[in-house]
C-alpha cells in the first residue's frame, strides 16, 4: 500500500486474512499455554449468562415465597424457609459461579501475560533470524528501514491483537449464550440491537483506519523523532551535544517534528469524538426503547419480575458486548493491518545467497582471488563505486589497497567478503566464480574488520569471541587472539579483566578510548583464525608506533594466509607484498612500495605529503 494512501473499508477488512497466520505463530510460541487459555476462556465466557439465569430463579423464588398465604413470621423463619429449599441451592450455586468467576479471570491474566512474553521472544527471535538472512544492500535503503522499524515494533511490549483476539473469541461465546436467552423471548431484541450497533460500528472502523494511515505515512518522521530523541540524550553523543551547544537545536527540531504529529492526530481524534458521541447515543436511545418495552410487557403480566430482570441485565450486557465486539473487529482490522507491515518485511528475501549446489571452499586457497572487469554501483546511485576493476589476489599475499576517499577500497573489501554481488564483470576463488561457493563457508574463510566496527556492550571477552562466536568457551583462544592484536595490554588494565563489561550502556561498565576498542576489534579477526585476513583502517585511532606494532604483528600472524589490509599510513602499507592504488574505482596503479616511489603518480604524490607533514 502506497504510504500516502488512505486504506479503503475493503483493504482494512482484507487485513483479516493475517488472523490465520497470526493464530499459527501464538501456536508456534506456546500451544499448551494457548489450549490453556482457549478453555479457561471458554468457561469464563457462559459465566456470566448462568449466573444471570440463577439471579432470575433467586427473584422468582423470594416473589413465591412473599405470595404464601401463610408466610413466616420472623427474619429466622424467613431464612430457614428459604435456606432449606430451593433458594439455599440458587445462591449456593451464584455464589460458587461468583468466586469461580474471579478465580478464572486471574487465571485468564496469568496465562496471558505468559502467552503475550512468548509470542513477543519468538516474533523478536524470527525478525533477528530474517534480518541476518538479508542483504547488506538492504539496510542501506530508506524504505526498508521504515518496513524493519514497523516490523520491530510490534515485538516491542505486549502484542494487542493477541489479547483482542483471544478477548474477541471469548465475548461471542458470551454474546450467543446471551443471545439465545433472548431469542427465547423475543428474536426482534437482538435485531434492533444489531441494527442500532452497526453504525457506530463504522465508525470506529472508519476512524481507526485513518489512526493506522496517518501512522503508516510519517513512520520517517517517527523514525526522525526517535533519532533525535536517542542523540539529545545518548553517552555517545552527549560530549558534542554540550561543546556545540545542540539540544537547543535538536529539542526544537523534535518538538516540531512532534507539534506536526500532534496536530493531524488531534484533527481525527477529535473528529472521532464527536461523530462516535453521536452514534453511541443512537445505541443508548435503542436500548431504552427496548427497555421500555420489558417494563410493559412487566406490567401486563406477559413476563415475570425474574424474567425482567434476566432481559433487562441480558439487554444491557449484550449490548455492551456487542460494542465491545464491533469495537474489537474494528481494532483488529486496524491491528491486522499492522500485520501486514509484520509479512511484508518477513516477505523479503536475499538476492545474495548460496546456489542449489554449493562448492566448499578450498581449504587451503591454493590460487587466489581474480577481479575480471568488476563493477558495482550502490543503489540509487549514479556513480559507480568500482567499474572495470581487475587485478589477482594470490593465495598466501598480502596486499594493501591505497587510494583517497571514496576511491573504492572498502568497496572492493565488501565485494570480496560477497556482503555484494558485481553488477558487471566477476570475482573468481581459485578459478571458480565466488557465486558458486557456499556462502555461510566463503564468509567463514573470512576474517575482516572494517573501520566502522560494532562497539559491543558486552564483556571485555565476548567482544573477542564475537570473531568466532561458537568458541566463545575457548579463553585459551580469546587470550591468544588479544596478545595477538595488543587487546591483552587493554585487558590487563579492566578490573574484571577478560569479563569486565566495556562502554557506558549499562551499569558497572567500564568505557574505552578509541585505540583501545580497535585492539579488541582486531583481536576478533585473529580470535577467527581465517584463511583470508582483511583489516579495513581499523588501526585509525591508533597512535603512529601502535599502528606500526598492530601492522607488523599482523604481517608475521599473516604469514601463509592471503591478507588484505587498508591504511592511510604508508609507513604500514609498506609492508605489503604489493600495493594496489584505487582512483575513481580503478586500479591506477600496481607494485611494491620502492617500485610505486620510484615512478610519478598518485601514490609517489600521497607519500612525499604525508611524509611532508612528519618534517
Amino acid at each position: 500500500m502506497p504510504p500516502a494512501q488512505q486504506p479503503r473499508y475493503g483493504q482494512r477488512w482484507a487485513a483479516l486474512k493475517n488472523l490465520p497466520a497470526f493464530l499459527a505463530m501464538i501456536w508456534r510460541a506456546s500451544p499448551g499455554l494457548m489450549l490453556a487459555t482457549i478453555a479457561l476462556r471458554i468457561i469464563r465466557a457462559v459465566l456470566p449468562v448462568t449466573m444471570l439465569w440463577i439471579g432470575k430463579l433467586i427473584i422468582d423464588e423470594v416473589v413465591r415465597l412473599t405470595a404464601l398465604e401463610t408466610r413466616p413470621e420472623t427474619l429466622a423463619d424467613w431464612w430457614q424457609a428459604g435456606l432449606t429449599g430451593p433458594l439455599g441451592w440458587y445462591l449456593a450455586a451464584e455464589l460458587g459461579l461468583a468466586l469461580a468467576s474471579d478465580l478464572l479471570g486471574r487465571l485468564v491474566s496469568y496465562l496471558n501475560a505468559l502467552m503475550q512474553e512468548r509470542l513477543v521472544i519468538s516474533l523478536s527471535v524470527r525478525v533477528m533470524d530474517h534480518a541476518a538472512e538479508l542483504d547488506l544492500e538492504d539496510f542501506e535503503d530508506a524504505e526498508f528501514q521504515d518496513k524493519l522499524d514497523r516490523a520491530r515494533r510490534l515485538t516491542i511490549g505486549n502484542v494487542p491483537l493477541l489479547t483482542q483476539v483471544m478477548g474477541l473469541m471469548q465475548d461471542l461465546v458470551t454474546v450467543v449464550s446471551f443471545a439465545g436467552g433472548l431469542i427465547l423471548f423475543n428474536p426482534w431484541l437482538v435485531l434492533l440491537l444489531l441494527i442500532a450497533l452497526i453504525p457506530a460500528f463504522l465508525g470506529e472502523t472508519h476512524f481507526n483506519a485513518l489512526l493506522y494511515e496517518m501512522n503508516y505515512r510519517r513512520t520517517p518522521e517517527r523514525r526522525e523523532r526517535d533519532y533525535l530523541r536517542q542523540v539529545g540524550a545518548s553517552a555517545e553523543s552527549a560530549k558534542e551535544v554540550k561543546v556545540f551547544g545542540l539540544n537547543t537545536f535538536l529539542r526544537d527540531r523534535f518538538v516540531a517534528l512532534s507539534q506536526d504529529f500532534y496536530a493531524e492526530n488531534r484533527m481525527i481524534l477529535g473528529r472521532q469524538l464527536l461523530w462516535m458521541a453521536l452514534l453511541t447515543a443512537l445505541a443508548t436511545l435503542s436500548y431504552y426503547g427496548t427497555y421500555l418495552w420489558i417494563i410493559g410487557a412487566t406490567l401486563t403480566g406477559a413476563l415475570s419480575i425474574g424474567d425482567l430482570t434476566f432481559l433487562s441485565g441480558s439487554f444491557l450486557r449484550l449490548r455492551g458486548l456487542l460494542e465491545g465486539v464491533l469495537t474489537s473487529f474494528s481494532s483488529m482490522a486496524a491491528q491486522a493491518l499492522r500485520l501486514d507491515d509484520l509479512f511484508e518485511f518477513f516477505s523479503e528475501r536475499p538476492e545474495i545467497a548460496s546456489p542449489a549446489d554449493p562448492l566448499p571452499v578450498p581449504v587451503p586457497i591454493r590460487q587466489g582471488f581474480v577481479f575480471e572487469n568488476v563493477g558495482f554501483r550502490y543503489q540509487n546511485a549514479e556513480r559507480w563505486a568500482v567499474r572495470n576493476l581487475s587485478f589477482t589476489l594470490a593465495a598466501g599475499e598480502t596486499l594493501a589497497l591505497v587510494g583517497e576517499n571514496g576511491a573504492g577500497k572498502t568497496t572492493l573489501v565488501k565485494l570480496l567478503a560477497r556482503l555484494y554481488d558485481p553488477d558487471e564483470g566477476r570475482i573468481l576463488l581459485d578459478g571458480r566464480d565466488l557465486r558458486d561457493y557456499d556462502l555461510d563457508d566463503l564468509r567463514a574463510a573470512m576474517g575482516v574488520i572494517f573501520q566502522d566496527f560494532v562497539r559491543y556492550a558486552m564483556s571485555a571477552g565476548d567482544n573477542i569471541a564475537v570473531g568466532r562466536i561458537g568458541a566463545a568457551s575457548d579463553r585459551d583462544r580469546i587470550e591468544s587472539a588479544a596478545r595477538q592484536s595488543g587487546a591483552d595490554q587493554v585487558i590487563g588494565r579492566l578490573p574484571e579483566r577478560y569479563d569486565q563489561m566495556v562502554g557506558k550502556r549499562f551499569a558497572h561498565g567500564v568505557d574505552l578510548s578509541g585505540g583501545e576498542w580497535q585492539k579488541l576489534a582486531i583481536a576478533r579477526a585473529y580470535m577467527r583464525d581465517a584463511q583470508v585476513l582483511i583489516l579495513d583502517e581499523p588501526t585509525a585511532a591508533l597512535d603512529a608506533r601502535s599502528e606500526f606494532e598492530v601492522f607488523r604483528q599482523f604481517k608475521t600472524l599473516s604469514a601463509g594466509r592471503t591478507a588484505v589490509l587498508i591504511s592511510h599510513r604508508f609507513s604500514s602499507v609498506r609492508m605489503a607484498d604489493r600495493i594496489l592504488v584505487l582512483a575513481d574505482g580503478r586500479v591506477e596503479a600496481q607494485g611494491t612500495h620502492d617500485e610505486l616511489l620510484a615512478q610519478p603518480g598518485r601514490y609517489r604524490d600521497l607519500f612525499e605529503l604525508q611524509a611532508a607533514g612528519y618534517r
